[in-house]
């Protein structure tokens, strides 16, 4: 049985990697899907897999895609997409190459937690930023990665207070994947730079991280989250790793994300 039939999502970078995995696990759930991104070839490549997918060729960063997104007051909004980061230690990184990731990701995050909660956004609706482990143990050849990833979890919970005290009705939830990913954009690039890096070879690099999780266990995660939220008191944090999902505490134990095993 199909379980989010009727239920409206946009996936903002959903035609490629880790987005595009969501997508498809919403589509195959049920859902009506809107996929926002930049790239056109890879849009249209999107549809011609599934043509029901509706899209839109725009900025996330835009002020206008973000009025856009919630013209048609979906049920569900999941920012999966973000900068490359950097992949260079941070001494030779200049600031505009540092801060690639605040004036995208964060940027992103930040108008979408705005006007959900000023306009408001309709009572229901979840609003889910897609993070990453390094805002939980750092990544030192990534430049402002890893504190803009961390940024998008304080955005979701000051968000979510926000929410309460209005009585706005709205969820606020950040996903974070545990470890890089290949098959990814992201992964695909960082995961040889971090085994130069670490002096490793890139099957080493790769075998050392533990409970690595799949694009499609994180799809399988915000499936769950459209399906039926975490209580409150579970918070507004949740790690996906190849055991499943966790609350942000629970994992703090683990090893930094970035370290040679």
């Amino acid at each position: 049985m199909q379980r989010l039939n009727s239920k409206k999502a946009v996936v903002i970078g959903g035609s490629r990697g880790t987005g595009r995995a969501i997508v498809e696990a919403l589509l195959q759930e049920g859902a009506d899907v809107r996929v926002v991104a930049r790239n056109p070839n890879s849009l249209a490549e999107l549809v011609r897999q599934w043509p029901s997918v509706r899209t839109l060729q725009a900025d996330m960063t835009d002020t206008a895609t973000i009025e856009t997104v919630f013209q048609e007051s979906p049920d569900l909004v999941i920012l999966a997409g973000g900068a490359m980061p950097p992949s260079q230690p941070v001494v030779d990184l200049d600031w505009e190459t540092f801060s690639t990731n605040w004036n995208t990701d964060v940027k992103a995050a930040y108008l979408l937690t705005q006007y959900a909660l000023k306009r408001p956004a309709k009572a229901g609706t979840l609003i889910v930023f897609l993070s990453s482990g390094a805002a939980i143990g750092g990544s030192p050849i990534s430049g402002g990665y890893a504190g803009s990833k961390r940024m998008q979890m304080f955005l979701a919970n000051y968000a979510q207070l926000a929410s309460n005290r209005g009585g706005l009705g709205l969820r606020f939830l950040t996903l974070v994947p545990w470890r890089l990913m290949k098959d990814t954009g992201v992964g695909d690039v960082v995961v040889p730079k971090y085994a130069a890096f670490t002096g490793v070879s890139e099957d080493v690099f790769v075998a050392g991280m533990t409970q690595a999780q799949t694009k499609e266990d994180v799809a399988d995660a915000v499936v769950a989250f459209a399906n039926q939220w975490p209580t409150p008191d579970e918070g507004n944090v949740f790690v996906v790793s190849s055991d499943g999902l966790a609350t942000e505490s629970a994992m703090l134990k683990g090893a930094p994300f970035w370290a040679k095993r």
